[in-house]
């Protein structure tokens, strides 16, 4: 029986997700079957860690595992997992990196990865629906700043020692979400070791309204920010406005920040603005 050298299947069959924005974005999709292997730090959607074998930790990955799954597409993020990539691409495995750091670069990474499963048109259609969504937050601030309401500062710490703040696609949902990041000219800084603050004094000389936790993982501790020496005169920790953003649903650069991670800040600094306007802070 010949075999039809002109027949390929369109878009790739077994794809291993190395990280838990892809497998979620698929699973949204409803294309999941094609996935055969998926990140240890996937919890989004929840039921992937029943159904996918986890292949990989963030900086590590167990290339035996993946290869036994005859991937043929291994999704990855950023130049941190380029040692996992390298040694997969001299297996014979076909990868793909993703290295989106902003909102419009995690657009842009969604509507590729649609499309490369043959959903562009369902892709396009839920990222309009995300964009929707972002626009009546930045619509719903823009009309308390008109009545008079005043943006809050805020710090993200993204880890706690050392103090590491927002990273790019953080801080632009800070933005739209109403509040006004107390570091942006860290946000670019792509890597956690660039965005670290050495001296604690200049976060409180900054005086967040606002203190943002998601310590990758860990869970944040408000009572143990508010201890810190010195920062009890900070504005956020004298009117307890300390929260815990879960890893999860912002530090993963794909649907969940742009829609729960995104939606918790916003109801946060809008909950703040208009107490700062009724005249909650102003002792």
């Amino acid at each position: 029986m010949s075999v039809d050298l002109l027949h390929f299947n369109p878009g790739p069959q077994r794809i291993v997700c190395l990280t838990e924005e892809t497998t979620e974005w698929l699973y949204l999709l409803g294309q999941e079957q094609r996935i055969v292997g998926i990140s240890g730090y996937t919890v989004r959607p929840r039921r992937a860690r029943d159904e996918k074998p986890r292949v990989s930790a963030f900086l590590s990955a167990k290339l035996d595992k993946i290869m036994e799954l005859q991937p043929d597409c291994v999704l990855g993020f950023s130049d941190l997992q380029a040692d996992i990539a390298s040694d997969l691409v001299k297996r014979g495995v076909q990868v793909t990196i993703f290295n989106q750091r902003s909102v419009a670069e995690i657009f842009s990474m969604l509507f590729q990865l649609a499309a490369m499963v043959g959903e562009a048109e369902q892709g396009a259609r839920r990222i309009a629906q995300m964009q929707a969504g972002l626009r009546a937050m930045q619509a719903a601030v823009a009309d308390r700043v008109a009545a008079g309401a005043r943006r809050p500062k805020v710090f993200f710490e993204e880890w706690d020692s050392p103090h590491i703040s927002a990273i790019r696609w953080v801080s632009e949902l800070i933005g739209i979400a109403g509040g006004d990041d107390c570091f942006p000219e860290l946000a670019a800084e792509p890597l956690g070791k660039n965005r670290i603050i050495a001296d604690s004094t200049e976060i409180v000389r900054r005086n967040p309204d606002i203190i943002l936790g998601s310590w990758c993982g860990k869970k944040f501790r408000p009572e143990n920010v508010a201890a810190r020496e010195g920062w009890s005169a900070v504005s956020a920790v004298r009117h307890q406005q300390l929260f815990e953003i879960k890893s999860p649903d912002i530090l993963q650069p794909g649907p969940a920040a742009l829609t729960d991670g995104v939606q918790k800040m916003h109801e946060i600094i809008l909950k703040w603005m208009d107490a700062d306007q009724a005249g909650a802070f102003a002792k």
